[in-house]
């Protein structure tokens, strides 16, 4: 595809750069932002005027260099076949094609989008967000052929953002509930994603009816759409095959199919479980589950949350840990839908398991949790620490710190039997074999050889110094 006139080059090698932040002239939302979305709308042929790129607010010229800013990138596509069940599916590819142009990282979905725009680039020309825009536009028509009209609208007026942000949160709450009305037992056949393997090789994303892709971005009706509209995309279908076992989601045709993707990298995985075959986890993750081996529970952190968790980590950090397409027991990436679902971790105990999550994700999904369990769930108000969290569990009636004060008691020491009391000396307690005894209870009882006899009771003598001498016997010889 041409891009002659683009001031940088616009091409899939430069698909998974990373931009540091000494190396940025800008970045858009991150974890600095509070504000920032991407939405795809579904219009008639008259609303969308193709080709045009609209820019409301500062553009890149009139931002200061090093700067985070709101933003929110708001889509119009129209064509014949185009209907309301592709928008996430084109909204999705918003990521792909923006990591195509020279200069420019994009990360993550929907309202957790993080944009950087390097230097190097913005020295070259990326110097107004229209080249974006037209780059998108092009790219989305050649790859989507049934998009007939496309604009684009970069919001970037803080208030204006703010406006649209809560439209766009309750589009993306609509799209959710749909996906709630089937179960996995009700299909025959899951999808696949492989677009984040450019970030994540050997990751293979399984998105069944009661499992959201880890992005939060594509449920399985989205998925089911974008395979079929373009078959030979990242979207494919997956025969779930024989089931192997219906409490951890282990299924025949997803093993073939994920092994196949993965290059063989990934033979097994477990969809309900993040033990033993969990599911593999890219970079673009809405939340991260990890478990707490000193309560034996699982603690959850959304990418917003800044600061530590309970057990002294950040999301950063863990993150690094959880990414990368590999299986890593104890760490696993989700989409904040799926705590909504009915296999929600069913293998490894369900919401009887959780124990941590910030304050603002419970609240998020508090008409998911059990009602019986939601004050038993600490947060970073709550316990800060392992210890501050076994407390919070304990005294809370948590299912785990019920079994944490049972394993207390197994293994307490037998209390004490009490000290019988005996008559004190009226003297001084002598120096016995050169230990000096105080402040004990002590019987003194006369010996036949005339001495006496110390008998302590209840005591703990501490000696500081041993000293174990070889005593030779000598025999006097005397002269006649």
């Amino acid at each position: 595809m041409s891009f002659e006139g683009f001031p940088v080059e616009v091409s899939p090698i430069y698909e998974g750069q990373r931009i540091r932040k000494e190396d940025m002239y800008v970045e858009f939302g991150g974890p600095s932002v509070d504000r920032k979305f991407e939405l795809v709308l579904a219009a008639s042929m008259e609303e969308v005027e193709d080709g045009a790129v609209k820019i409301i607010g500062p553009d890149l010229t009139e931002l200061k260099e090093g700067g985070s800013y709101p933003l929110g990138i708001l889509i119009r596509v129209a064509g014949a076949k185009v209907e309301k069940d592709l928008e996430p599916v084109i909204e999705r590819r918003i990521h792909m094609y923006t990591n195509y142009v020279e200069g420019m990282m994009h990360l993550n979905q929907r309202y957790d989008i993080w944009i950087r725009i390097s230097k190097k680039s913005f020295k070259k020309g990326l110097t107004s967000l229209k080249w974006w825009g037209l780059a998108l536009i092009r790219l989305f028509k050649a790859e989507m052929p049934f998009i007939e009209k496309m604009e684009v609208n970069f919001i970037t007026d803080p208030e204006k953002v703010k406006e649209w942000y809560q439209k766009a949160l309750q589009i993306y709450e609509a799209r959710d509930a749909r996906a709630r009305t089937i179960r996995d037992e009700d299909v025959d056949m899951f999808y696949g994603c492989v677009l984040c393997q450019s970030f994540a090789p050997q990751h293979v994303c399984v998105i069944s009816p009661n499992r959201v892709s880890l992005c939060g971005a594509m449920n399985w009706f989205d998925a089911r759409a974008a395979a079929s509209v373009d078959p030979k995309g990242p979207n494919f279908p997956i025969p779930k095959g024989k089931c192997l076992d219906p409490i951890k989601g282990e299924y025949e045709g997803v093993n073939e199919v994920v092994a196949k993707r993965s290059m063989g990298a990934v033979k097994r995985v477990f969809l309900y479980s993040m033990f033993q075959y969990p599911h593999t986890s890219c970079g673009c993750f809405e939340c991260i589950a990890f478990y707490i081996p000193e309560v034996d529970g699982v603690g959850f952190v959304h990418r917003g949350f800044r600061g530590p968790t309970v057990n002294g980590l950040p999301f950063s950090t863990m993150a690094a840990q959880t990414g990368g397409g590999i299986q890593t027991e104890g760490f696993l990436g989700v989409g904040i839908e799926y705590f909504r679902s009915p296999k929600f971790f069913q293998a490894d105990g369900g919401w009887a398991r959780v124990v941590w999550m910030p304050s603002e994700l419970k609240e998020r999904v508090k008409d998911a949790i059990p009602p019986e369990l939601y004050d038993k769930i600490a947060t970073e108000k709550d316990a800060k620490t392992i210890d501050e969290l076994k407390k919070f569990l304990m005294e809370k009636g948590h299912p785990l710190g019920i079994k944490l004060k049972e394993m207390e008691a197994a293994v307490a020491p037998p209390p004490e039997k009490p000290v019988e009391a005996v008559p004190a000396v009226p003297t001084a307690v002598p120096s016995v074999a050169g230990i000096e005894v105080t402040g004990i209870p002590v019987s003194a009882v006369p010996t036949a050889g005339g001495g006496m006899k110390i008998i302590l009771k209840g005591a703990k003598i501490t000696v500081k110094k041993l000293i174990v001498k070889k005593v030779e016997a000598s025999k006097k010889v005397e002269k006649k």
